[in-house]
């Protein structure tokens, strides 16, 4: 299985006989026109980023001609798509590779209506065009008058009705048929004993796999009918194929049980995979014997049983891939999976697996036993040499995380959530430098959180929620500056090795081409992680994207660190069920990618920073349960969009959507005027105040009097005859009731 390869270097045919322009900084159009070659033969345009429209080749020399893997759009006239009769004269012409990048690239296949070519094609290759064809064609008119034709590819191209089988009758040399990604509802069925792949996935075909599928492709190699609706059962017919090697059914509604003839020694079946069907029955019990099984992929079905033992006469020694997820199986593993040499992607994810897993030297790159019964201790015993995706997330697994988990230099994915493990965070976690998604949630860990974490700058998913981690939030988290490059996307690989001698000379020498797999298959990473209140699976390349940091549900205390605002890159940030104190740090409006921010069940103060209005990506936003007051944040944006629930438990929050109504300065001074009772006055403060007036007062009289002789006189005078008055004042108040007794 050989990668699509890019080199800058040819063999060259004669000097003028084949151009290569390939892979290099290219400029924005491709050359106008190669008429000064009068004998070029193979012209390579392939892997490029030319735009603009397809150059002129007009030359009776061509052989072979690519124009594959650039961003072209145009023709070879001023119409708006690429006229294939534009070849019609090309007598020496065989192999044409036209594979469009941006979906843009048209082939005009009809015009003019009846053109008959001059060429005899050994390859075509017209994948991810658009076909400009009348109604009533189901594939180009031309291919009609092709009687020599070896590879055909017309993927992605929205080809549509039932396949005509002519193509196959008229051409009996036809090894490889590649339709995946149209319309087809119906497979070819005429009889070639040269045909060795045959690829209709992603089509629209119903009904069962046909019983004598043997007697029309007797030495079929590669067979890829994934991704359509056929039900039915498997025919124990196809495990008759001798010379089958890779077998895809993915992805339909086959049920019953899988052939038996699959599973013997006499089998040359490579590549097995039935992922996504409802098949059942106990696949793996008994005696196993797998003959030369490499790559296998049960997953996503209704197999039953435990996992029974190793034939004694059975090594297994081929066996490089063992993908058993989300299936019904129990038991336990057995000890000789954990010791087999090549095993090096074993998923047995989401099913009733128990027990300890098996210590073992088998070389795992990729270990994911997570959804299962897993019990005991994490295995410390286990080949962490190659380890780059290990993921033992929801068992029952208990203790400490090992020291040995100090040997996962490679690992990308490491995930032990949702256990019972408990202790310390390993501050040699931190040493894992290449380490992509760290999940620790829910688990029994306490003390503090290591600043040796803040060394992970790799690190996009850091999950350590749900535990009783205590103490501060690291203010160094900001030198979490996220991945670089991709380490979770699926790699599509293409059969062709585009370098001239293996591929374009073996046309012009008059060799076959080199029959290869057209795509490697590749284990995928999912784990579960939470964003926006949603506990969600992610799988394969997405991961790749996905950035979020989770504390959540701990007892850390503190202020929220200003220097989180650095996060960059983060998409979601839950510090949510805390203790956390202080304001919200107004830092966090430079994360201009946030989506979700959970701040929720805290004890934070203070405002809520009109700043934030500045995030345009967020979507989800919760600041309930704290103790914020004031104005919120003006509706604008996403803002907009937050209901009553992101804000509720802060009674002294006020604006929309609360229901509370915010108070201008005017209306709170008379507000507080029209409820001021004297009860409310504070008589400790009312009475100090009153005496400490009066002394004022009456120290400043007397030293008035004391120095101005004057108003001392003046004041002595006035006392005198206010004593005078009060005394004849009374006198005469006393006499009068006398007088009157008297008389």
């Amino acid at each position: 299985m050989n990668s699509r390869t890019y080199s800058t270097t040819t063999t060259i045919r004669p000097p003028s006989a084949i151009t290569t322009i390939r892979n290099y900084h290219p400029p924005p159009s491709p050359p106008k026109t190669f008429a000064s070659f009068h004998h070029l033969e193979v012209l390579d345009l392939s892997g490029n980023s030319f735009v603009g429209i397809v150059p002129s080749a007009a030359l009776s020399s061509l052989r072979a001609v690519s124009f594959a893997y650039n961003y072209l759009n145009g023709s070879l006239s001023d119409h708006g798509s690429f006229s294939f009769s534009s070849f019609a004269d090309h007598v020496k012409l065989e192999v044409v590779l036209f594979r469009s990048d941006n979906d843009r690239f048209e082939v005009e296949t009809e015009e003019p209506i009846g053109w008959i070519p001059m060429f005899q094609l050994k390859i075509l290759e017209l994948s991810n065009c658009n076909m400009k064809m009348p109604k009533g064609f189901v594939i180009p008119g031309f291919l009609l008058h092709q009687h020599k034709l070896q590879e055909v590819d017309m993927s992605h191209s929205s080809l549509e009705g039932h396949f005509p089988n002519w193509l196959i009758k008229n051409n009996t040399y036809l090894e490889r048929l590649v339709l995946r990604n149209n319309l087809f509802v119906g497979m070819p069925l005429y009889r070639n004993a040269n045909m060795l792949e045959l690829d209709m996935s992603g089509n629209r075909m119903i009904g069962t796999i046909p019983d004598d599928i043997p007697k029309f492709f007797p030495n079929i190699g590669h067979l890829n009918l994934s991704m359509n609706s056929l039900s039915g059962v498997i025919p124990s017919s196809v495990g008759e194929l001798s010379e089958l090697l890779m077998l895809d059914l993915s992805d339909n509604e086959l049920s019953g049980e899988i052939p038996k003839g699959f599973f013997t020694k006499k089998s040359s079946l490579m590549i097995l995979k039935l992922s996504r069907n409802k098949l059942h029955g106990q696949v793996l019990s008994g005696n196993l014997t797998w003959g030369s099984l490499y790559l296998v992929y049960l997953d996503s079905n209704h197999f039953t049983g435990k996992i029974g033992n190793k034939s004694n006469k059975e090594k297994l020694e081929s066996l490089k891939v063992l993908d058993i997820s989300n299936n019904l199986f129990t038991g336990i593993i057995p000890d000789w999976i954990g010791n087999m040499s090549s095993l090096s992607e074993l998923v047995v994810r989401n099913n009733s697996f128990q027990g300890p897993f098996p210590c073992g030297a088998a070389p795992f790159s990729f270990l994911d036993i997570s959804q299962n019964s897993f019990s005991g201790p994490i295995p410390s015993c286990l080949n962490l040499q190659n380890m780059k995706h290990l993921l033992l997330g929801s068992n029952k697994f208990i203790g400490s995380i090992p020291k040995s988990f100090r040997n996962l230099t490679q690992v990308l994915t490491l995930d032990i959530g949702n256990n019972s493990v408990s202790g310390r965070i390993p501050t040699f976690l931190g040493e894992l430098s290449n380490l992509r998604i760290l999940l620790l949630r829910k688990n029994n860990l306490s003390d503090s959180i290591p600043k040796q974490l803040c060394q992970l700058s790799k690190v996009s998913l850091l999950d350590l929620s749900g535990n009783s981690l205590s103490g501060s939030v690291p203010s160094c988290l900001h030198n979490i500056t996220g991945p670089t490059d991709l380490a979770f996307f699926k790699n599509v690989m293409v059969r062709y090795s585009l370098d001239s001698s293996p591929h374009y000379g073996s046309i012009l020498l008059g060799m076959h081409p080199i029959y290869l797999n057209s795509e490697v298959l590749e284990t995928q990473d999912e784990i579960q992680y939470t964003t926006k209140r949603l506990f969600l699976s992610y799988k394969g390349g997405i991961l790749d994207y996905m950035t979020g940091l989770d504390l959540s549900s701990n007892k850390l205390t503190g202020e929220i660190p200003q220097e989180l605002g650095g996060l960059s890159q983060i998409r979601a940030l839950n510090l949510s069920h805390n203790q956390l104190t202080g304001p919200i740090p107004v830092s966090f409006s430079n994360l201009a990618n946030m989506e979700s921010l959970d701040l929720s069940s805290n004890g934070l103060t203070d405002k809520v920073p009109s700043e934030l209005i500045r995030i345009n990506f967020l979507s989800f936003f919760d600041v309930s349960h704290n103790n914020l007051s004031g104005r919120l944040p003006e509706r604008k944006g996403q803002f907009s969009t937050f209901t009553k629930a992101s804000y509720q438990g802060n009674p002294l929050l006020c604006g929309p959507p609360l229901d509370n109504r915010c108070r201008t300065q005017l209306q709170a001074f008379k507000e507080e005027k029209r409820t001021e009772k004297w009860y409310d006055i504070d008589m400790t403060c009312f009475y100090g105040s009153s005496s400490s007036t009066c002394v004022v007062f009456l120290l400043g009289f007397f030293a008035l009097l004391y120095i101005n002789p004057y108003w001392r006189r003046w004041w002595l005078n006035l006392v005198e005859d206010c004593m005078y008055a009060c005394c004849y004042f009374i006198y005469d108040s006393l006499r009068k009731p006398c007088m009157i007794f008297r008389k």
